[in-house]
């Protein structure tokens, strides 16, 4: 028994499972907006599937991408002690893992609906192949954005079989949003990018551009965000109070780091967008009881 939860553990913190809190909610909100859709019911199965395919998915991403990037982590000292580099998984294991995980994404996609099965293959070639992005261009910022908007596309396919206008703003927000956060995120390795030949904004434009350029890739979402929950129907105090939280925490974001001082980075990253994501979920909730 030790021996497996130290297994799970080790396997958590490779793929850094807290992290789903970025997608998800965004994925569980496009699966209650889908219910409301002519024809749709809700099942505990159909719950359980999208779950797993998040959690597969994201699995299998998070796995190659340590896996991929385990020599340049090695090289870098904020990431030299992720578990491939310190050598408590192995790049074989670490392979393996990321092996099954898409094995399963597709084996369960497959199960909701053919559309879904389908798209499972593009959707993990854009969850592994962005991995590749920053050895050959500074949009690689952008491959991430493409990889977390892909959640809440998939979870109104699952109930659906189609999207609709409202599934793609959400999916759009998340594209915008989740780019304009990994160009500030990468800010922290702008200097040590630039010495391994990796494409970064921040290694190509300098760090003061970069986070003028990450205000730009969040300045849709003033449009996407209020688009968003007038074609939702979510109107009402909780909806406009949802959409007026989210933009607070963008505005919020670029307020705590300034290109002399990066020591609130983390809060930036992994605090303001964790709980963005969350309370964006929850009010929009409320809108829909």
């Amino acid at each position: 028994m030790a021996s497996l939860v130290d297994s799970i553990r080790k396997y958590g913190s490779l793929v850094k499972f807290a992290h789903t809190v970025f997608a998800l909610p965004f994925a569980l909100l496009a699966f209650l907006l889908a219910l409301k859709e002519p024809g749709a019911r809700f099942t505990w199965l159909l719950l359980l599937q999208i779950l797993c395919c998040m959690v597969f998915a994201r699995s299998a991403a998070m796995g190659f991408n340590r896996w991929a990037d385990r020599e340049i982590d090695a090289r870098n000292p904020r990431t030299s002690g992720r578990d491939i580099p310190a050598g408590r998984i192995s790049p074989r294991r670490a392979l393996v893992f990321t092996l099954v995980n898409a094995a399963l994404f597709m084996a369960v996609a497959w199960t909701v609906n053919p559309l879904c099965g389908g798209l499972s293959v593009l959707a993990l070639v854009i969850l592994l192949g962005y991995s590749y992005l920053k050895r050959f261009t500074w949009f690689c910022h952008f491959g991430v954005g493409a990889a977390l908007s892909i959640a809440p596309a998939g979870a109104y396919i699952a109930v659906t079989g189609h999207l609709s206008v409202a599934a793609m703003l959400l999916s759009l927000m998340v594209f915008f949003w989740s780019s304009g956060f990994d160009i500030l995120y990468s800010l922290a390795d702008e200097e040590i990018d630039r010495e391994q030949g990796l494409h970064s904004i921040p290694q190509r434009f300098g760090r003061n551009t970069a986070m003028d350029i990450s205000k730009l890739v969040h300045l849709p979402e003033l449009f996407l965000v209020p688009a968003f929950i007038a074609q939702a129907g979510l109107t009402d105090f909780w909806g406009i109070a949802a959409g007026i939280f989210f933009l607070a925490m963008l505005v919020y974001q670029h307020a705590i780091i300034s290109p002399k001082d990066l020591s609130r980075l983390n809060a930036a990253f992994f605090t303001a967008n964790g709980v963005a994501s969350i309370v964006f979920f929850l009010l929009a909730w409320f809108s829909m009881m």
